[in-house]
This record gives C-alpha cells, structure tokens and sequence, in this order.
C-alpha cells in the first residue's frame, strides 16, 4: 500500500514523487517505459531557473529522477494501462501487476500532435519544435514557418516575431480557424505572411532544418521554400486514455479540475499539461506537481490515513 501513486514522470511527476517522498508518503512512480516526458525531446533548456548557463533536457529530468529517488521515491519504469478509482484503495494496473495507494497523483502530461514526416521526427530538436515560447530564441534573426491555423499557431506566429526575422504561416485551408482577435493581430504584423491551402510535404536538411518542401492541395504543384525552423502548431492530445469513465474530463480529454490540484474523484489529483493546455511550461508543471502532493498530504492527514 503507498501513500501516493504518480503517474508520470516529467517535471510535473518527479516534482510530486519529490515532494511526496519527502512528506513520507512512500510514494510510487509509474514511470513509463519512454519516462522524462516531453523535455526528453529537447535539446537545451534555457529558461528552468537555477541554469543559467541553459541543460539538457534529458539531463534536467535525469536531476529530478535522482532527486526524488534520493527521497525514498520508487520508480517503475512501466506503463500504466488501467485504473480503478471507483473503490478505496485506489488501483493502477501496470499490465499485470497492479498498485494500490490511498492517493494519486495524475501527471501523464499531454502530447503534441506531429505531421507524421520521417523527416520531422530525425530533425526534431534540430529546428523542428512544437513550442516558441521554449524555443524561439534559438532561431534569432532567421526565418521560419508556423504550420497550423489555429488559436495556437497564431500565438506562436506573434510570439516568434520577437525573435525571427519573418515567420510564414503555412494552413491547409484558405482561411484561419483562430479567434479573431488573434487573427487581426496575426494580419496586422508585418512579420508574418501567409501560405494558403498547403500542406508541408516533407523537411528539408541534414543536421538541421534548412527548409521546407511544400504542396498545394487544391493545385498539386510542389514548392521549395528555405527556412531555419519549423513550428508545428496544430494542437496538442493529453494523455489521458486510461482515465476515461474514471474521472471527469472537458470535451478535449483534459483533466477537470475542481481547485488547484483536486479532480472529481476524492483522493485523485492531478498536475501539469494533463489539464493545463494554456502554460505548458516546465517550469509550471513542476509548480503544479508540488501543489498536487502537497494537497494529497492534506487530504491524507485529514482522512487520518498519512503514515
């Protein structure tokens, strides 16, 4: 029996398992057989404080494994494939094993969707992100594309803006499908043009990014266009497929939250991108993970279960 099982094991995770373990709960992580999350894809890490000089994604999550670790935090390095939350204890089944906690902390994060190109995934890391406000600053002064046409894209299109020199949106369709507001001001910006009804066929480059081959849909006609970067903006999906019919969920599958850290199930909470699709940042992540344990060590303490 652990005071509290997590599941996942990116910044949100290892920050709960960190602070739970030190809060003697004995937790458990469910780790995943690909564990560290998203950062595990990226390069370097400029803005998590405490490393000015910037770290390695990879290794900034191998820091927090080892953190929590050095606190009595178990790790699994399993995937978690079910859930009972309808009696106490709770249960997670890792294929046949299954884990019962009188907590859990939800902490699956949230994926990206990708174009699906063997090309994406060889340069991503290499001048393929999902993410400007990680890694715009790696792309001063050099031109890049937005793929996507959504609210997201023309956040990320305004935000590159500080940084590239010009950034083209290219959309499949022939018009955007984000908010107004967002679209005017995407207009209005002189640094972003558009490419309409077009779809990126393939990313060009070795090492890195050096362009982009595109299609139009409705011509066929193939086009070279060279740039530096790519950002794929076309949405993100939470990892939250074992958790259906368990807890409550909004129409896009993220975590409903009832306060800071509380899901609908009592003694079930959850943290970072599996319910905030705004920030997605690793630092808010780690944030939200310590409110989740520090709530979960509440709510034990109330219930008069805390070891």
């Amino acid at each position: 029996m652990h005071g509290v099982i997590v599941i996942g094991s990116g910044p949100a995770g290892l920050t709960a398992a960190i602070y739970a373990a030190r809060a003697n709960l004995e937790p458990v992580v469910i780790a995943g057989k690909t564990p560290g999350g998203l950062l595990m894809l990226t390069t370097e890490v400029e803005n998590f404080p405490g490393f000015p000089e910037g770290v390695l994604g990879p290794e900034l999550m191998d820091r927090m494994t080892r953190q929590a670790e050095r606190f009595g935090a178990k790790m699994v390095y399993d995937d978690a494939t079910a859930v009972d939350f309808s009696s106490k204890p709770l249960k997670v089944h890792v294929g046949d094993r299954v884990y019962e906690g009188l907590s859990v902390i939800i902490a699956t994060g949230a994926s990206p969707r990708w174009l699906g190109l063997p090309s994406e995934e060889k340069l991503r890391g290499r001048g393929v992100s999902s993410c400007a406000t990680c890694d715009a600053f790696f792309f001063k002064g050099m031109e890049v594309i937005v793929v996507g046409g959504g609210d997201t894209a023309m956040e990320e299109s305004l935000f590159l803006t500080r940084f590239a020199n010009r950034v083209t949106v290219v959309h499949r369709r022939d018009r955007l499908r984000a908010s107004k507001i967002l679209q005017e001001r995407a207009f209005k910006n002189p640094k972003i043009q558009f490419i309409w009804d077009t779809v990126v066929e393939e990313i060009l480059g070795e090492e890195r990014v050096e362009g982009v081959r595109l299609r139009n849909v409705k011509t066929g006609e193939a086009t070279n266009f060279k740039c530096g970067g790519v950002f794929i903006a076309i949405g993100h999906k939470p990892n939250t497929e074992i958790f259906k019919g368990q807890i409550e969920m909004d129409e896009k599958g993220y975590i409903a939250m009832r306060d800071e850290s509380r899901t609908s199930v009592e003694g079930v909470f959850a943290a970072g991108d599996v319910h905030d699709h705004r920030y997605r940042q690793a630092v808010t992540a780690a944030s939200a993970g310590c409110k989740a344990a520090m709530d979960a060590e509440k709510y034990l303490g109330e219930k008069g279960l805390a070891p």
